[in-house]
C-alpha cells in the first residue's frame, strides 16, 4: 500500500526528471529535425542521392530513438498526475496504489532515457566498424572469439541494430581468428565504445581438458558520416588481393576479390571480402582505414590518446577490461566499473545492458 506522500514524491520526481531530460536532450529541436527529414522523405526525388538519403534515414532513426520514448514518458507522467489528483480527492487507496506502481515503471524507463543524455560525445550517434581478433590462447582463443561474436550479434539483435559482415577469418582448428562488422542503429558507436579492449575467458578447455585462459580483443571505430578530410598517400599503402574464404556459401569467391590494405606508417591493417567486386571491397577497406586514422588523429588532438590506447592494450595477461570466468566458479566482472554477475550464460546470450550502461555512467564520473 502506497502512502499519499510517497506517491506524491514519486510524481514530483518523475516530473523533475522528465523536465530535465526535455532540456538536456533538446527534445523540441529533435522533433523539428524529424519533421524536416520526414518532409524530405515524402518528396519523389528523395532517393535520387542515395548517400544523402541514407544519412537522413539514419538521422531520423537516431532522433526517433530519443523523441518517441521521451514523449511517451512525458505523456504517462501527465496522466499519472491527473489520475493521482482524482484518486486523492476520492480517497481511493487502490487507485493511489496503481498510480504509484505506474510511477515506479516510469522511473525505470527514465533510467534508460537518462543514459541517452550521456551519449553526447562526438560521433556517438554514428554507425561503427566493430572487430574481434584473437589474442593469446591458440584454438581456445579462436573459439572464445567466436563465442564473443555470438554474444555481440545477440546484443545487436536485441537492440534492433543491423550488421554487415565485411571480413571473416576462420580459425585453423576451431572458432575464428577475426571478424570485421559494420553495425548500424541509433547511437551504435556511443553504446559500443566502452566494449573496446581485451576480453579474458577462464574455463576448462575442450581441447586440453585443463583450465585455460584465453584472450580476444574488440575494437570499435565510428563510421564517420560527415565529410572529414584526411590525406592518405598511395605510397604509404600496401595493397594485397586474395581469394575470399570463410564459412562457405557467400563467403567463398572464385576470383581474387578480397582486399587487404596495410597503412605502413601506422601499421593499421584492414581486410574486406564481403563483396564480389574487388573495387567495392577496396572502397570499403579505404573507408574503414580513413575512420581508424581519423579516430587516432582526433584522440591525439583531444589529448585523449592515453585513454584510447588503454582500450587497445596488449591482447594478453593484465590488460583485460572484462573477465569471464567459467571455472572454478562462474563470474563476469568489468574491471573498470566493478559491475559483475554470476549468470555468465545470460551474458554470453547477449544480455550486456548492465555492463554497457555502467560504463556510460562511469566514463563521465
Amino acid at each position: 500500500m502506497a502512502e499519499i506522500s510517497e506517491t506524491r514524491d514519486l510524481l514530483e520526481e518523475s516530473q523533475r526528471r522528465v523536465g530535465k531530460l526535455v532540456l538536456s536532450l533538446r527534445l523540441d529541436d529533435k522533433s523539428r529535425r524529424m519533421a524536416e527529414v520526414e518532409e524530405r522523405m515524402a518528396r519523389p526525388d528523395f532517393w535520387n542521392n542515395q548517400e544523402t538519403a541514407l544519412a537522413d534515414v539514419e538521422d531520423l532513426k537516431a532522433n526517433k530513438a530519443i523523441v518517441e520514448p521521451l514523449r511517451e514518458v512525458e505523456r504517462r507522467t501527465v496522466d499519472s498526475r491527473e489520475l493521482f489528483e482524482l484518486m486523492e480527492a476520492d480517497g481511493d487507496q487502490s487507485g493511489i496504489d496503481a498510480v504509484a506502481d505506474d510511477l515506479r515503471k516510469i522511473a525505470s524507463d527514465l533510467d534508460r532515457l537518462e543514459l541517452l543524455a550521456l551519449l553526447s560525445r562526438p560521433h556517438d550517434r554514428e554507425p561503427c566498424f566493430f572487430s574481434i581478433h584473437t589474442g593469446a590462447g591458440g584454438a581456445d582463443a579462436c573459439e572464445w572469439a567466436e563465442m564473443l561474436l555470438r554474444m555481440y550479434l545477440r546484443f545487436f539483435e536485441r537492440r534492433g541494430w543491423k550488421t554487415q559482415e565485411l571480413d571473416f577469418n576462420a580459425g585453423e582448428e576451431a572458432g575464428i581468428k577475426g571478424v570485421e562488422l559494420r553495425v548500424s542503429g541509433p547511437f551504435a558507436f556511443g553504446y559500443l565504445r566502452g566494449e573496446m579492449g581485451v576480453h579474458r575467458l577462464v574455463r576448462i578447455s575442450p581441447f586440453s581438458g585443463r583450465r585455460e585462459t584465453s584472450f580476444a580483443a574488440v575494437d570499435v571505430v565510428p563510421d564517420y558520416q560527415e565529410d572529414i578530410k584526411i590525406v592518405i598517400d598511395d605510397k604509404d599503402l600496401k595493397i594485397d588481393t586474395y581469394r575470399s574464404g570463410g564459412k562457405g556459401g557467400q563467403h567463398v569467391n572464385k576470383t581474387d576479390s578480397a582486399v587487404r590494405i596495410t597503412h605502413l606508417p601506422s601499421g593499421i591493417v584492414v581486410a574486406v571480402q564481403n563483396e564480389r567486386s574487388q573495387h567495392s571491397n577496396k572502397d570499403m577497406a579505404m573507408k574503414i582505414l580513413r575512420s581508424r586514422l581519423i579516430q587516432r588523429e582526433e584522440a591525439a588532438r583531444a589529448a585523449q590518446a592515453s585513454a584510447h590506447n588503454a582500450g587497445k592494450m596488449e591482447n594478453a595477461w593484465g590488460s583485460q577490461i572484462r573477465n569471464y570466468v567459467m571455472n572454478p566458479y562462474q563470474l563476469v566482472k568489468d574491471v573498470r566499473t566493478g559491475v559483475d554477475t554470476g549468470d555468465i550464460g545470460r551474458v554470453l546470450d547477449g544480455d550486456l545492458d548492465p555492463f554497457v550502461d555502467a560504463y556510460l555512467r562511469w566514463a563521465v564520473e
